[in-house]
């Protein structure tokens, strides 16, 4: 904004540092602005996570999401160029209690209110986030609008709470809402394996096509610190453009979105299983794999984000605890095995591999019949926790277990 668009505003208006937070079911909250002044919409969400607040921003599963930060202090340690899970800012909008006056930390070369104005990404500060997130968490994710600056004025007035809603109610739902494609890569890219803390990179063991719905950079390099080669693929590539890679391996990504509206990936997704190519999703890719097998998938009331969520392994009994992102999930049977529906059947038998303890919701499914698993949560966890780094390995073994069926069967 410059000078001169200032002086010709009135001057109540120009100093106006509010911001007002409207829901759909008519709840406003009043703070004052942070990062850009604007308007923002989108369906709002809270995030439990103490720390990560930067790698949650750039997670592309927030897309067209009003994130809510239940932890009262967000920015302490600002910003760097080393931490971010993609190359911008996804949420469309931000919410937290308590901002930090500066930023203390070795590594910050920024402040977040800085980043937030850069990125365009309109926020709010000093309202309650605890009652907030308890009126989500009993009325269940809805859309929300934040309005600072101009946006909050009109024809030197300012605006009343009716005409924000009504912007709020015309944003469009996140049911139904087929979004990968926004936020994939548009070109291809290898990511070679690499050591780990600057060691020396593994022996090449494999190769993996990972098709991006919303990857985040900590996945890739992952995989390729087992030494796996990892081409990251855009999501609408297709069977043939995966095949002519010889992978080992197919996985898919997390990413936002309704997987209900997901067709194209789910048929993907049937011809990756029909070729018997190891299969590993996580989060987007777990609900992909109960849809091509043919199980249903449902919003969750207010979804699970943050990374303190317990899981158990089914295998080993193991409590894990998780980071996640997720407002959908699978509808599968959670005891025993179930013959997988799609298609007679054809697909075998699936059984329920990990469930959140907090609500017994799907977190995870194993084919037995194929080689094919998913988790709903996310094992690479950048800011952690790092409970479930070993289904990276799981891959691996998917994958040589593989090579050595088919090679005792062409002997």
């Amino acid at each position: 904004m410059t000078t001169d668009q200032t002086l010709d505003r009135p001057a109540e208006q120009a100093a106006d540092d509010t911001a007002v937070l409207v829901l759909e079911d008519g709840r406003t909250a009043t703070g004052r602005a942070y990062g850009a002044r604007g308007t923002t919409v989108g369906e709002i969400v809270f995030n439990t996570g103490m720390t990560g607040y930067q790698e949650t921003l750039t997670d592309p599963s927030y897309h067209r999401q009003i994130v809510v930060m239940t932890a009262p202090h967000i920015g302490n340690t600002g910003v760097n160029d080393e931490d971010p899970e993609s190359t911008r800012i996804w949420v469309s909008g931000y919410v937290v209690r308590d901002p930090a006056r500066r930023a203390s930390n070795w590594r910050s070369e920024r402040s977040l209110d800085d980043e937030l104005v850069a990125q365009g990404v309109v926020g709010i500060s000093d309202i309650d986030t605890r009652a907030l997130t308890r009126h989500l968490r009993e009325l269940g994710t809805m859309r929300g609008g934040i309005f600072s600056g101009d946006a909050l004025w009109a024809d030197g007035r300012r605006r009343s709470v009716e005409e924000l809603r009504a912007e709020v109610a015309a944003a469009p739902q996140m049911a139904g809402a087929d979004l990968a494609k926004e936020v994939s890569t548009t070109e291809a890219y290898t990511v070679e394996p690499v050591g780990v803390d600057g060691g020396d990179a593994p022996a090449l063991v494999g190769t993996v096509v990972a098709v991006d719905l919303g990857i985040k950079s900590m996945t890739p390099q992952r995989l390729a610190e087992r030494g796996l080669r990892v081409h990251v693929v855009p999501s609408t590539a297709t069977i043939d453009e995966i095949v002519a890679l010889a992978p080992d391996g197919v996985f898919f990504s997390n990413g936002p979105g309704d997987p209900g509206a997901a067709t194209v990936e789910v048929e993907l997704l049937r011809e990756v299983l029909d070729r018997r190519i190891p299969y590993f999703g996580i989060c987007f890719g777990n609900q992909i794999l109960g849809r091509a097998l043919g199980y249903g998938t449902y919003k969750l009331g207010y979804g699970h984000r943050g990374i303190n969520q317990p899981v158990m392994d089914r295998r080993t009994r193991k409590v894990e605890v998780t980071a996640h992102n997720h407002g959908f999930a699978v509808d599968a049977p959670l005891d025993g095995e179930s013959t997988a529906p799609h298609d007679g059947g054809r697909y075998g038998r699936v059984v329920v591999s990990h469930v959140g303890l907090n609500d017994q919701v799907v977190e995870g499914l194993e084919c037995l019949d194929l080689p094919a698993f998913s988790v709903q949560y996310h094992p690479e966890a950048a800011a952690g926790p790092h409970d479930a780094s070993y289904l990276f390995d799981r891959f691996i073994e998917l994958m040589t277990s593989q090579k050595e069926t088919l090679g005792a069967s062409q002997n």
